[in-house]
């Protein structure tokens, strides 16, 4: 299955969606023939400023969604939750990139200029969700008095920006609030417009946290520069990553990679691998059937004093009480 949009604020992802693949619509509902699969896709009108689409389905079939920037010029803003347990990928350019509620591409705030594509294998769960909010929408939201940079570029819905946040246990625990409400609920508008609020703030909290770095425009083939970069960091979290490498690997210069790197991600490129090297030892010392020095060297550490203070710092305990349940 393959189905390509260009997202403006008019655009109306169900009705093409019925429309494509010959689905009758119920109301703001759509629910998959079990032809194609099961679950349903449902479209919230929050406000005339503010929707909600919400997909929770498996199909039978792999499902490739693509989407074209839209070059013309518009308000619109665009979240995306992704909640997916594993098997997505996205896409920009030629580097697919895991997607899933525990990767670091799980929230995405996007302009509406930038290309995505993202495959979801069959028979697995697709589950995410899109709040689309126009920029005047967003401000009287907020009503933040001092925005820092990151922050006003997206009130501004400046052309190519492009942030990504990682998932929190609260933030999941609201998308499933979302999904799982009753829709015979005469309040059920107004529940999912305060969900929806909190979400948003959830995010913008922390964006709103990050350092302030001057607003460099992302353009396509920039996202996909550092979908590259990413993607070689994490190939090997046993070695440091090198940033002239890196920047001749993607053809950038090597500031403006360093820059761009944290303006998308919001961290340096030497922390990000730090982050994703004690993520990665969590999950052996938890899944991978390894001792706490095993995990230490495979994971490129052969001081392993400075492998337990370093672990300690980002999980609050011992590599060695973590492992036996802390």
């Amino acid at each position: 299955m393959y189905f390509e949009f260009v997202p403006n604020p008019k655009f109306d992802f169900l009705t093409h969606f019925a429309q494509k693949f010959n689905v009758p619509l119920e109301g703001d509902r759509l629910n998959l023939p079990p032809i194609m699969g099961t679950g349903s896709i449902r479209r919230i009108a929050l406000s005339p400023g503010l929707k909600l689409i919400v997909h929770h389905y498996q199909l039978k079939q792999d499902f490739i969604l693509n989407r074209i920037g839209n070059d013309a010029p518009n308000d619109l803003v665009s979240v995306i939750f992704h909640s997916n347990e594993d098997g997505a990928s996205v896409h920009t350019g030629g580097t697919a990139n895991p997607l899933s509620r525990s990767s670091a591409y799980a929230i995405q705030i996007a302009s509406t200029d930038l290309n995505s594509q993202i495959r979801f294998p069959a028979n697995t769960d697709i589950y995410f969700l899109v709040v689309g909010i126009m920029k005047d929408t967003l401000k009287e939201l907020l009503g933040i008095k001092n925005p820092n940079d990151v922050v006003q570029t997206i009130l501004n819905a400046a052309p190519g920006f492009l942030y990504y946040e990682s998932m929190t246990v609260e933030i999941h625990k609201l998308l499933k609030q979302v999904t799982d409400a009753r829709e015979d609920n005469d309040l059920g508008n107004f529940y999912h417009r305060l969900k929806v609020q909190e979400l948003l703030y959830l995010v913008f909290e922390k964006l709103q946290k990050r350092e302030a770095v001057s607003h460099s425009v992302i353009h396509k083939e920039d996202a996909e520069k550092l979908s590259m970069i990413r993607t070689a960091i994490l190939a090997d979290l046993a070695v440091p990553p090198s940033l002239p490498e890196l920047a001749k690997m993607a053809g950038f210069g090597e500031t403006k990679m360093k820059d761009l790197f944290k303006q998308v991600f919001g961290d340096t490129i030497y922390n990000y691998y730090q982050q994703a090297r004690m993520e990665e030892a969590a999950f052996l010392l938890k899944h991978g059937g390894l001792s706490v020095s095993g995990t230490g060297y495979q994971l490129g550490f052969a001081n392993l004093s400075h492998f337990g203070r370093l672990f300690e710092k980002y999980h609050g305990m011992k590599p060695k009480k973590y492992a036996s349940g802390g």
